[in-house]
């Protein structure tokens, strides 16, 4: 009995330990809190820091051209059959004249001086080696200087790919984190509702038993009771859909507990944002504009590539190796020789040789390629200049479109505040009088069905703005991902 005692008092300690650190396990998140979690994790970033990455290793691999290249080689070639020599006759098959023989005969008779005869291969042996070390440096390209630049602004267009991705990434997080918390709102206004509807039926059921309410009362507050409980579960399931998109956006794990720290009364969405705004718009701040710029640079260079492509290039070469010959392929590698080695002239073995110079290559006829590749790479710097206008006009358009929602958000909100608060005073003083004895059961019925529907509509009305917010945000530039450290982001 004393060990069941003891095993019940270790449970007793275990357990609120146990419990706290469940309760730890679970990350309680404010909204930067959820922008810097994503910004960390989110796979749309990730992968454009990865293109940033391999812009880098572009301007080294770039920079790699303009630095020595060192290539070693080994050849070893065997010809089971040497081709044929062809020579003049009688080439050096003529005898030379001599004073004792001033004309001497034909080498061969019966072939005549000028003809064509094959003969073998005297000169060649069947097999050789080459084993050398190669070394070219290039000394002027035009065409590598506007490579190293256009590497360079690749890599800064990469950046502004990156920015992009990022400002889209807190956009969304922003809207899912709202979501969220507006239908925890909801849940939490369904519970009230719930529980003044439930304390009025009960009401109701005393007033009924003591004979100064009908059984139909009670049975529609019954009704509306129900009704509340279905509909707190739809909201509940939607509550869990958004919370699930919101982990979708910030790319947290699907089956970990994640609890929003936030309250929709510290939101300030008011006309003055919108003046403050406008006031200090410039369209050269959106990052489609900056990236469009850098597209149009990389354009320009692409063009100062191909005209320098008809420069010259000049590289210098340095070589050094051992060659060999022999009459198979195992001769080559033999280390002895009958032969003793006389100056100019050795036995058989790898003799080193070494090279150097100067290539010039220079561009003299094209057939005109060239001449089109500029032409179409000038028509293509055009497209993207027309595209500048497009752009501005889009973003006039885009402005405008999110001014007039954002304004038609606010009175909108502005209306459904005033109705709720309206809402709210006639289900209370409907309850008052219906408690009193000078008002019916169906008049609290309506009245609580009104306030439900003007507190749907407010919260509807206030995710409506928040959202309008943020694509005015958007519009406007004001979105600095550079706002958000992702520093310590692991909760």
């Amino acid at each position: 009995m004393k060990r069941v005692y003891q095993i019940i008092l270790l449970l007793l300690l275990i357990t609120p330990l146990w419990t706290h650190a469940q309760t730890d396990s679970t990350s309680s998140f404010s909204l930067d809190d959820c922008i810097k979690y994503a910004l960390e994790n989110s796979v749309d970033v990730k992968n454009a820091k990865i293109e940033e990455q391999i812009s880098q290793a572009k301007v080294r691999e770039t920079t790699g051209m303009g630095l020595p290249q060192i290539d070693g080689t080994v050849n070893v070639t065997h010809n089971p059959k040497l081709p044929r020599m062809f020579m003049e006759y009688p080439g050096f098959f003529a005898q030379q004249p001599t004073p004792e023989n001033p004309n001497p005969p034909p080498a061969t008779p019966g072939i005549e001086d000028g003809e064509v005869f094959a003969m073998p291969n005297l000169f060649q042996l069947k097999s050789s080696g080459d084993a050398g070390i190669n070394a070219t440096q290039l000394l002027f390209s035009s065409t590598y200087l506007v490579g190293l630049r256009a590497a360079k602004t690749y890599k800064e267009l990469s950046y502004k790919t990156t920015e992009q991705t990022k400002i889209q990434t807190v956009e969304n997080v922003t809207k899912a984190y709202y979501g969220v918390l507006i239908n925890n709102e909801r849940v939490a206004l369904f519970d009230n509702n719930i529980g003044r509807v439930d304390s009025l039926l009960k009401t109701t059921k005393a007033l009924n038993q003591n004979g100064f309410a009908e059984e139909i009362d009670v049975d529609r507050i019954q009704v509306t009771l129900n009704n509340l409980k279905i509909e707190k579960l739809k909201f509940q399931n939607l509550q869990n859909l958004s919370l699930a998109l919101l982990k979708f956006q910030m790319n947290y794990p699907m089956d970990q507990q994640l609890a929003i720290d936030g309250d929709l009364t510290a939101i300030e969405v008011n006309e003055e944002t919108l003046n403050q705004y406008v006031s200090g718009w410039d369209f050269k701040n959106r990052i489609e504009y900056r990236l469009l710029e850098t597209q149009r640079d990389l354009q320009k260079l692409n063009i100062k590539r191909m005209y320098s492509n008809g420069l010259p290039t000049l590289s210098a070469f340095v070589g050094a190796g051992y060659q060999t010959g022999s009459k198979n392929i195992a001769g080559l590698f033999k280390t002895e020789s009958s032969f003793t080695e006389t100056p100019d002239m050795g036995v058989d073995k790898w003799y080193p040789y070494t090279r150097f110079g100067l290539n010039l290559s220079i561009p003299i006829f094209s057939g005109m390629q060239r001449t089109y590749k500029i032409q179409q790479e000038k028509l293509a710097l055009k497209k993207i200049e027309n595209n500048f206008q497009s752009l501005q006009r889009s973003f006039d358009l885009n402005i405008q479109q999110n001014s007039i929602t954002f304004e038609n958000a606010l009175e909108s909100l502005k209306s459904q505040k005033e109705n709720l608060t309206l809402a709210d005073k006639v289900a209370r003083v409907t309850k008052i009088k219906y408690e009193q004895g000078v008002g019916s059961n169906i008049e609290v019925i309506d009245a609580e069905s009104s306030l439900r529907e003007s507190q749907v509509n407010y919260y509807n009305a206030l995710y409506d703005a928040i959202i309008a917010k943020v694509d005015l945000d958007k519009a406007f530039a004001k979105i600095n991902p550079a706002n958000y450290s992702t520093t310590d982001t692991q909760k």
